[in-house]
């Protein structure tokens, strides 16, 4: 029984697809009919009260099904007008004279505009607008993507948020392909419903003359009122569905359901609806025009409107006198800043520095402070524990506060008390990032992305989805400040570790193996040796969340007599997987390579001294590898991976120190720090060019 109710649906279908063939009697025919016109109500209502198209994603195989069900009904009234005298139940009669009312050419009439109605205005008007809501929203897809990645880079949303918008953005794309098709189905059943309707009329027409069922009006008349009601019965059910389907590939421009979003858009329009009702007063007193019905709606609409500001001004008072409220709470008189610092202890509190600190202009007050809605800090919340779970290292308390040395509109990092990064942001407006090929342009403020220096303007809201479509990366204000903000802390995470920091990981460490702690530190590494370590990692973008392994590796190292360089390499080679995941897509991973002439310069190049051993490589090879380094760059902008350098693990460390004083963005990485199931493709080679072109001379 359970599996019989499992596969309902699909029984019901073979069913449906049974009545184009066997006849039904008609009062069954009469109970699906009414079962038909509900089921289409029903579809209706539910696409007025949803949200968002894929909360009905059945929609378009429903359509199906439905359509499917109504010519099956269509087949089967067509038989019984054909062959009972014009007779198909009570349900197809009722209809028909309810049209007609003993008129055949109003009831012809009538049913010929609800058929039109039906077929040019609802259906036609369906199908285009489900052809460019797929469209657009295929166009869109890039960009959402792009957003998507940016929101998870940001620490906005965690990864698993960001499958589920992926997901759904693919369920979106998918559901509108399918509506586009869907619509061509309801296209087809108007114009399958008028073919059916001449087939009754015509066919009825003569078989009743031929049969001998009275003289031609009388036959005339059957017929009529059988095909009328006849296709008023597939009509009406039709007609709704097609309004269905209209309404349901709209629903990604609205916020909650239909009731919902006219409710609360017209209702924040009170001065629209007063005008209205006095624009309808003035025509009211005007001579010849239908003074009662004017005066009506006008009061009607007037007053209506006034209740409406009414309301409005009331809860706009009551949040006033809530705010006053709590700027008149008492506060405590704070002393004058001469009596502060006359506690010697005081002065010392200015010579504190923060890790990390964030000043903004007076205009970004709002998205800081959380009582008028500011999400800044709950934002920095989200990425510091994404950050965590990615590298492994807790990003200390950012401190935020105003500062009225800025523009209203700017921002600064400060790392340790210095600047590192500054921005400038327009709060009521979006940042649109333009893309390598934009579909058309858009206007707005030329500017430059902050994080990434990409490019952008700044556009209006009303411009936000026609960028989308033309494929520009949209991102609201607030997201534009947090991907800088989390970008810098990226860059600079390595000089926020210090000693504290290094102790509060071993001790966390202690809870899981506390045997290999216990070991090897301090007896073996010491905590500013391991303070270096971790640093070293970090300032490479490597994660240092698998501490033990870190740990183990580095004791092993350190017992065989190598230096911190050394160290970082064997650790490096151990956490081959965690890079590998760090920098590898889909199981391939685009390099540039090093000839192996040049590796042996600069394995040749190798120099030691007090400070440790580094790269002494003559101007002319700097200035090779630099500038073809700088040409296999711009082979990665179309790419959507880091730009790497894969060298052999002897230069990679002091190889690293050089190139990323130049290409900051560039990861330098080790033939061994890469697992073997990784797809190599090296899209570029840095060769001693200059060398053999003096040879070929």
């Amino acid at each position: 029984m359970k599996r019989i109710f499992n596969n309902i649906i699909s029984l019901l279908v073979v069913i449906i697809v049974l009545f184009l063939i066997i006849p039904i009697p008609t009062q069954m025919l009469d109970i699906l009919l009414v079962i038909n016109i509900g089921l289409s109500v029903m579809i209706l209502m539910i696409t007025m009260n949803i949200s968002e198209a894929l909360e009905f994603s059945i929609f378009p195989s429903l359509l199906l099904v439905t359509t499917l069900f109504r010519l099956g009904m269509n087949v089967s009234s067509t038989r019984w007008i054909l062959s009972n005298g014009g007779y198909a139940g009570e349900v197809i009669q009722s209809f028909g004279q309810l049209i007609t009312r003993g008129n055949i050419v109003i009831g012809v009439v009538i049913f010929l505009i609800i058929v039109l109605v039906q077929f040019i205005v609802i259906t036609k008007g369906a199908e285009r607008v489900s052809e460019v809501a797929a469209r657009f929203t295929l166009d869109a897809m890039p960009g959402k993507q792009m957003a998507i990645d940016a929101d998870l880079s940001s620490g906005a949303i965690d990864e698993a948020e960001a499958r589920q918008r992926r997901y759904k953005i693919q369920k979106e794309a998918d559901f509108y392909g399918a509506m586009d098709g869907a619509t061509k189905i309801v296209k087809g059943d108007a114009i399958m419903s008028i073919v059916i309707t001449l087939i009754n009329f015509v066919g009825g027409v003569l078989i009743g003359m031929v049969s001998g069922g009275g003289d031609f009006m009388t036959v005339l008349n059957t017929y009529s009122i059988a095909t009328i009601g006849d296709g008023l019965v597939s009509q009406i059910p039709a007609l709704m569905i097609s309004t269905a389907t209209g309404m349901i590939v709209t629903r990604s421009v609205s916020d909650g359901s239909l009731n919902k979003d006219v409710i609360a858009q017209f209702g924040a329009q009170p001065r629209a609806i007063i005008a209205t009702g006095v624009i309808l007063l003035f025509l009211g007193v005007l001579p010849n025009t239908p003074h009662i019905p004017l005066f009506i709606g006008s009061a009607g609409l007037i007053a209506g409107g006034t209740y409406v500001m009414r309301r409005m001004n009331q809860k706009a008072a009551e949040a006033l006198a809530a705010q006053n409220t709590v700027q008149e709470a008492p506060e405590e008189a704070a002393p004058s800043e001469s009596d502060y610092y006359k506690d010697i202890n005081n002065v010392y509190t200015l010579l504190s520095v923060e890790p990390i600190e964030m000043e903004f202009g007076y205009s970004l007050i709002p998205m800081v402070d959380e009582s008028h809605g500011g999400k800044l800090i709950s934002r920095i919340v989200i990425f510091r524990r994404q950050y965590a779970q990615d590298m492994g290292f807790v990003v200390p308390s950012i401190r935020l506060h105003d500062a009225s040395s800025l523009g209203t509109n700017q921002y600064v990092i400060r790392i340790k008390g210095e600047e590192v990064a500054r921005g400038e942001i327009l709060v009521d407006y979006f940042l649109a990032l333009e893309p390598a090929n934009p579909l058309g342009e858009i206007d707005g403020i030329e500017t430059v992305e902050p994080a990434y220096g990409i490019p952008s303007r700044w556009i209006l809201p009303e411009n936000k989805e026609m960028a989308e479509i033309y494929g520009y990366n949209v991102i609201d204000p607030l997201s534009v400040m947090v991907t800088h903000l989390a970008e810098t802390v990226r860059k600079y995470a390595y000089e926020m570790l210090g000693r504290a920091e290094t102790i509060q990981l071993v001790d966390n460490l202690k809870h899981t193996a506390p045997e290999l702690v216990e070991e090897a530190v301090p007896n073996i590494l010491s905590y500013a040796f391991l303070e270096k370590l971790l640093r070293n990692l970090l300032r490479e973008g490597v994660p240092i969340k698998d501490l033990a392994t870190i740990i183990e590796t580095a004791a092993d190292s350190v017992t065989q007599g190598r230096d911190i360089d050394m160290t970082t390499e064997q650790v490096r080679g151990a956490l081959s997987r965690t890079i590998t995941r760090r920098f590898c897509e889909n199981g391939q991973l685009r390099v540039v390579t090093l000839d192996a002439e040049v590796e042996k310069k600069l394995i040749s190049s190798l120099t030691r001294n007090e400070q440790g051993i580094y790269l002494a490589m003559g101007p002319e090879l700097m200035q090779q590898i630099l500038g073809q380094m700088a040409e296999h760059l711009k082979k990665f902008n179309d790419l959507s991976q880091t730009p790497i350098l894969l060298v052999s693990q002897v230069i990679r460390g002091y190889f690293s120190k050089m190139i990323t004083q130049f290409y900051p963005n560039v990861y330098v990485l080790s033939f061994n720090e890469i697992t073997s199931n990784v797809q190599i493709q090296a899209i570029g080679n840095i060769t001693a060019q200059t060398e053999r072109k003096v040879v070929g001379s």
